[in-house]
């Protein structure tokens, strides 16, 4: 174990969350040991069953006791992959946590390379790019336009965000959360929370061997609802005000000019004898008093949103990477 990683029980933690994965599970945990051991890297898999309902749980309590780097965490229901992932993050205990599938179509060949560039290019997270994929168009291509827009809104220039094969420097995985569906971006609140050297590696996508996918095309519409929702809540969840308050503020301006446009016209038309119609006789003015009250509205949810963040318990919650003296 080099100098970098004595502080830690081992040097790599591999996180790999299944459902219904019984018959890879072997194959894939010999593929790794091999790998690992070939290279002298101390690690350890954590393998999180989320609720199978196949003889996973029995293949994993059988490997565990021919070999000790194998640990299982059993979940009583299927919760989904990120809460499965903030399970084996809270538990991994290595100085490079890697995650990946464990359908066998990520290879552990991989993971020596993705080690170094943590430890040695210093890398905060890397990603896999899967370049050549073995999967349907019905998958590629709504994948390629998830990817494009996470782009646009991160400015994080990955292709492949949704790779379970990635790599991490163990601060990144215990200074984040995962729930929901948020596992697709994961890239994406690291860099929010200050990890900003975030790397790609194209590695070698392999057609599943066993098995069928467990995902299906809805996925594609959660995780855009997803990135709304992280982005929002990453750029405005210490200061809500800034966002309500900015639209509230911009829609209550954009009431009230109209509604004065409407009044001074009719003064002039009157002042002038000309034919005037009732102000509140035209569209427009509903339309601005729908902006008034909508303003309103934004701005008291701003500031009530913002009370409840400065009695909120976590409103100090702050990451420091290091101290001095």
């Amino acid at each position: 174990m080099n100098k970098s990683s004595a502080a830690f029980p081992v040097e790599i933690s591999i996180v790999i969350p299944l459902l219904n994965e019984a018959e890879s599970l072997p194959e894939l945990t010999r593929w790794i040991a091999r790998v690992l051991q070939a290279r002298g890297l101390t690690y350890e898999v954590i393998l999180i069953d989320d609720g199978s309902t196949d003889d996973s749980w029995g293949v994993i309590e059988a490997l565990a006791t021919e070999d000790a780097a194998l640990r299982g965490i059993r979940f009583n229901r299927n919760y989904g992959k990120s809460a499965a992932l903030n399970v084996g993050f809270e538990a991994a205990r290595g100085r490079v946590v890697c995650t990946m599938d464990a359908d066998l179509q990520d290879s552990p060949e991989e993971l020596p390379e993705l080690y170094r560039m943590i430890t040695e290019d210093k890398f905060d997270l890397v990603s896999g790019w899967k370049q050549k994929r073995f999967d349907p168009l019905s998958k590629t291509i709504p994948t390629k336009l998830f990817n494009g827009a996470t782009r646009w809104i991160s400015g994080i220039q990955l292709h492949d965000f949704n790779c379970g094969l990635k790599s991490y420097d163990q601060r990144v995985v215990k200074s984040i959360e995962v729930y929901g569906e948020m596992h697709r971006y994961i890239p994406v609140i690291a860099k929010w929370n200050g990890f900003r050297k975030i790397g790609e590696k194209v590695v070698q996508h392999q057609e599943r061997k066993y098995g069928v996918t467990k995902f299906g095309l809805e996925r594609f519409i959660y995780g855009f609802l997803d990135l709304a929702s992280i982005t929002f809540v990453s750029r405005f969840r210490r200061r809500p005000m800034h966002f309500f308050g900015t639209l509230g503020t911009l829609s209550f301006f954009i009431g009230m000019v109209l509604t004065l446009w409407l009044t001074g016209e009719k003064v002039w038309l009157s002042l002038h004898n000309l034919r005037a119609r009732d102000v509140t006789s035209q569209p427009l003015f509903f339309l601005a008093l729908v902006a008034v009250i909508v303003g309103v509205q934004l701005f008291l949810a701003g500031f009530l949103a913002e009370m409840v963040q400065l009695n909120g318990p976590r409103r100090n919650d702050y990451l420091v990477r290091e101290t001095l003296n």
